[in-house]
């Protein structure tokens, strides 16, 4: 990874990967503490309006805010534009989404899905508002504010869940969680922000100028959107409610520290990369190092919390969520594919037209629907593993199309990963190993678990110099020494 490229990451990562994992560990314990009061049958009605809500998140931002991220130098007509149309576009959904509550309710055969509606769709005009404050803070590499912003929402709303679901309000906490956290987050970044919409006209010109590469990410992204929830849409309706609890939680879990560290590295890897992707050596050699850098963070993490899945779950959220244990560690299976799938992709939004983006899609969904369509009927075991299947067939896609664009030869790209591959899978039989010392699933051996894992993890890295751990430790001593200045 070149210094230009270094320096810019490892900036905003600092605050980045702070923020996300001081988010991830306050949202797990916040989930602990919830889950316990809560029986997977009442987590269904949530896990329907998240995944309704999901998708029109994508809708509101149509991509217009990734196209200004790419954009040269967007002018204030432009961020007003898009401003206009995402407040327009979120208005116009919560009022579809609240006013077809009740049919969805009656459809699904939960009658709170219609009270709980026009609350928690709020989080959509809310969220609306700060997508031009994120966007410009993401140009300028400013993201202490939006970390700082982040963090103080997850801890407001948090503690408001925690405090409600211990005062009996049952679904309703997570419900004010998410309405608090979107409307906490939007408030600092227009206190804090450098860009509040004046008097001025925000053309539709600049939209049309905008809207080829745009409509491209939002075709894309909406179909992603849909199928991460395909399985919620359908598991509520043919299955038992407590089976949509058991998955959704399963998957909320796992995604804790795989969604928290992609979307950091998102937010930080897009923009760099797009400042640099004039030249092709250095392009393609932060692509190859920025993909073994994330892969090294997040493999030991998934496969450590599958190899403790049973532990963690009869440990802190007692019996009544073990079935949950084996779709979990499935699920954590198939998110070892987001590291190389989502810098990949990255890479598309980068080098690529929008109608590659658009075919590659069409393919990666056309094989997730027929997987789909094959496992649904079957099982929600079915479903998981259907799951892995297609995050792999996504992972050689879009590292397929990224090889190629940015020059690096398979054995280069790919090799840089096996030893991070190989040390994981080490650590993982270990750590399984645990309980055959210790027989009884207590916090202690849950404890001895993780200690374990990160002593082997680290030792081995240690012991066979692996490139991804010598360059953490490079980066965090320039970024230490730059501190003493």
């Amino acid at each position: 990874m070149k210094t230009e490229l270094k320096q810019r990451v490892v900036a905003g990562a600092e605050w980045t990967m702070g923020e996300k994992v001081a988010s991830a560990l306050f949202q797990f314990i916040v989930r602990i503490l919830v889950l316990r009061l809560l029986l997977p049958d009442d987590l269904k009605v949530v896990a329907l309006l998240l995944a309704f809500a999901s998708v029109a998140l994508v809708i509101v931002d149509s991509g217009f805010s990734q196209m200004l991220v790419r954009k040269p130098l967007p002018t204030d007509a432009d961020y007003l534009a898009v401003f206009r149309f995402n407040l327009f576009a979120a208005l116009l959904l919560y009022g579809l989404l609240t006013v077809s509550a009740p049919f969805v309710a009656r459809y699904y055969a939960i009658p709170e899905l219609a009270r709980l509606a026009p609350l928690f769709y709020l989080m959509i005009p809310l969220n609306a508002l700060c997508v031009i404050q994120q966007t410009i803070c993401a140009r300028r590499f400013r993201f202490a504010l939006l970390s700082q912003a982040t963090f103080a929402a997850q801890v407001v709303g948090g503690t408001a869940a925690v405090v409600l679901v211990y005062a009996g309000c049952g679904v309703w906490s997570l419900v004010w969680q998410q309405v608090l956290l979107m409307g906490v987050r939007a408030a600092i970044l227009w206190r804090f922000g450098s860009w509040k919409p004046r008097r001025a006209s925000g053309k539709l010109a600049a939209l049309r100028a905008m809207a080829p590469y745009s409509t491209s990410l939002l075709a894309t992204d909406l179909v992603t959107a849909f199928y991460s929830k395909v399985p919620q849409f359908f598991l509520g309706k043919l299955y038992p409610d407590a089976t949509l609890g058991y998955y959704d939680q399963a998957v909320k879990l796992k995604e804790l520290p795989v969604q928290s560290a992609m979307l950091s590295v998102q937010q930080v890897t897009f923009p760099a990369l797009t400042r640099i992707a004039g030249d092709r050596a250095k392009f393609a050699e932060s692509y190859r190092q920025l993909r073994t850098v994330v892969a090294y963070g997040i493999y030991p993490v998934l496969a450590g919390m599958a190899a403790v899945a049973h532990d963690l779950f009869a440990v802190l959220l007692g019996e009544q969520w073990m079935p949950t244990v084996p779709l979990f560690e499935v699920l954590c299976l198939a998110g070892l594919f987001a590291p190389s799938t989502m810098i990949a992709y990255n890479v598309l939004k980068v080098k690529a037209d929008g109608r590659t983006i658009i075919r590659l899609e069409v393919l990666k969904k056309g094989m997730m629907t027929l997987l789909l369509a094959l496992s649904i009927p079957h099982s929600v075991e079915a479903v998981v593993w259907a799951l892995v299947a297609s995050a792999a067939f996504d992972r050689l896609v879009n590292g397929s199309v990224a090889l190629r664009l940015s020059g690096l030869s398979f054995r280069r790209l790919e090799g840089s990963l096996l030893s991070v591959a190989a040390v994981t899978a080490v650590m993982y039989g270990i750590v399984r190993c645990v309980p055959l010392v210790l027989p009884e699933a207590t916090f202690v051996r849950l404890a001895a678990e993780i200690v374990v894992g990160v002593a082997v993890y680290v030792g081995l890295s240690l012991l066979f110099r692996l490139e991804a751990f010598r360059e953490i430790v490079a980066m965090l001593h320039r970024q230490l020494a730059e501190k003493r200045r």
